[in-house]
């Protein structure tokens, strides 16, 4: 019984020492290279600037998460068109309330804010900011205090 196992421990012994030999020749080429800048961090190729770690704004995460929720929309989307001739009128309706539905949720989306990043934001939230339309929103005039 253990001739049918002997080429699985054959594999694994030559697997082990190809990867012994790799790790060998990585440490013994690669120490003389050690300096401070190889054994900094980056992240994408791009070096830190500072040592801390910065805050990132919640709005980018509230973005992506929108993004995956527009996204999964398509990958419903795509099988429906694959079998929208056999399914008839019926199929393609739900198709459009669905796509109806989403497009409700992405304006409303858009015109609570939650698309916008900067300082169009901001002005768009303080009251006599922006207008939807990018421009200013008219000066309301204050009446006189009696």
């Amino acid at each position: 019984m253990t001739h049918t196992f002997l080429p699985i421990l054959i594999m694994l012994i030559i697997a082990a020492g190809v990867g012994g030999v790799i790790l060998a020749l990585s440490y013994v080429l690669g120490r003389h290279q050690r300096n401070p800048s190889k054994l900094s961090p980056y992240e994408s190729g791009v070096p830190l600037l500072d040592q801390n770690r910065k805050r990132v704004n919640v709005r980018f995460y509230q973005i992506a998460m929108l993004f995956i929720l527009f996204d999964i929309e398509a990958a419903f989307l795509y099988p429906w068109a694959l079998v929208l001739r056999r399914g008839g009128w019926a199929l393609f309706a739900a198709v459009m309330v669905f796509v109806f539905l989403i497009l409700v949720g992405y304006a409303y989306i858009w015109l609570k804010g939650g698309l916008d990043l900067g300082p169009m934001r901001e002005l768009r939230r303080r009251p006599g900011g922006l207008s939807f339309a990018g421009r200013p929103a008219p000066a309301r005039r204050r009446e006189a205090q009696v």
